[in-house]
């Protein structure tokens, strides 16, 4: 009878920490839904209130200015408050963001719209995927990387099929989609309620929020080619969020919003089915295959433009869409190697502020360029920026170092365990 207690407590932590990582990868999915929705809501923007390339450009900017800042002011306070509640701020965030867009007829209103959802999901980032990574199960290994790092690809896909879909069939095509990631954002509050903590509160959250970053010292010679990968794919998936409904629309000949928010998944739905391949190779083959993948879908979305051919440019999307979840899942799954549950928010936060840096200085020139260049013309200068971060990626990518790996996993098993002790 003695040694049945354990048994019914290690039982016990398994099926909470289950919950645990369901409601956090449910959570950062609808916080990236969410962030998806305005989309295919942009055209209606454009054609019912004058908005131009450049204002649309400028709220994937505000957006992603606002995520910014969530990760250095924010990204850490999840080690001081714990997981729950830093997560449930980050969805209460994005759903005042939501509230905000249901009235939009001046650009001012979309912005401070996605600079709150911008916070929101930049919380969100460092929080639910550290939160998705402590509850996890050990096995396969690839899971806890592939759930942090494509729960997003996830979430913006789905977040713009459901978009198109009510834009296009539901009624109000204005403020349906954000009543209802309203929903889904109160029922993912509702449960990271019910899950267990996985982070112990501790003092220092004001600290905590001034801007600092830090990686492991060693992962830090995989920064560079991780920073290029996260910056060329994010960036890509900025100018599918700004051009690609004018793009759709003038240059491939549909007006239909659910064909826009199906053009867009495409590019980010394959990105999660391609992460587990990523996984069965060592993370610098994974990150040349995943880049030389990504590029090849680029070049292929660049000539359907020239062409004007929609099956061609969905095609390629998805070969885009699918090296990017490779490449980007290697590189994550390098930059967590050996890492400790109080590492991981800041090794996120490094994460996501270079997608997120990605996806704003590209869009912010793009955006200035628009005035004067053609959207193939600015199609071809995404593509130049996939080149060079493709062939750095070939020639520069590497591997974690080893030898620090088991010391530092055994170590970290027993962090994680013992939080809920």
């Amino acid at each position: 009878m003695q040694n049945a207690a354990p048994v019914v407590n290690c039982a016990g932590r398994s099926r909470t920490l289950r919950l645990a990582f369901l409601s956090a990868v449910t959570s950062l999915v609808a916080a990236f839904a969410t962030a998806a929705a305005p989309i295919p809501v942009y055209n209606i923007y454009r054609a019912e209130d004058g908005f131009t390339n450049f204002a649309i450009s400028m709220a994937i900017v505000t957006y992603s200015v606002g995520a910014g800042i969530g990760l250095l002011v924010l990204g850490r306070l999840s080690n001081h408050l714990g997981r729950r509640l830093a997560a449930i701020l980050s969805l209460g965030l994005l759903l005042l963001g939501c509230v905000l867009l249901l009235n939009v007829h001046v650009v001012s209103t979309l912005l401070a719209g996605r600079i709150l959802m911008g916070v929101g999901t930049g919380l969100a980032s460092s929080t639910l995927t550290s939160y998705i990574v402590d509850a996890a199960p050990a096995k396969p290994q690839w899971l806890a990387s592939v759930a942090s790092s494509q729960g997003p690809m996830l979430g913006l896909a789905v977040g713009a099929i459901e978009s198109g879909a009510l834009v296009q069939f539901g009624p109000l095509p204005r403020d349906v989609i954000y009543l209802v990631c309203i929903g889904f954002l109160s029922l993912s509050a509702a449960l990271i309620t019910l899950s267990p903590e996985t982070a112990n509160p501790t003092p220092g959250a004001w600290r905590s929020m001034l801007p600092k970053i830090s990686v492991p010292a060693r992962v830090r010679h995989l920064l560079p080619v991780a920073a290029a990968v996260f910056l060329a794919t994010w960036a890509i998936g900025a100018f599918y969020q700004a051009f690609v409904p004018t793009l759709v629309e003038e240059q491939l000949h549909t007006h239909s919003p659910l064909i826009l928010g199906l053009v867009f998944a495409a590019y980010m739905a394959p990105s999660v089915l391609g992460a587990p391949i990523g996984g069965r190779f060592p993370s610098d083959v994974a990150q040349r295959i995943g880049m030389i993948t990504f590029l090849a879908g680029v070049i292929g979305v660049i000539a359907a433009v020239g062409v004007g051919r929609l099956t061609l440019f969905v095609f390629a999307t998805v070969i885009a869409g699918a090296g990017q979840g490779i490449a980007i899942s290697a590189s994550t799954r390098g930059l967590l190697e050996g890492s400790t549950l109080a590492e991981r928010a800041p090794i996120f936060s490094a994460v996501y502020l270079l997608c997120y840096s990605g996806a704003t200085f590209p869009s912010l020139i793009s955006g200035e360029l628009s005035k004067a260049y053609s959207l193939p013309q600015i199609a071809l200068g995404y593509g130049g920026l996939a080149l060079i971060a493709a062939l750095f990626t070939i020639a520069v990518a590497r591997n974690p170092h080893f030898e620090a790996r088991a010391s530092d996993n055994i170590a970290d098993v027993h962090g994680t365990r013992d939080v809920l002790r």
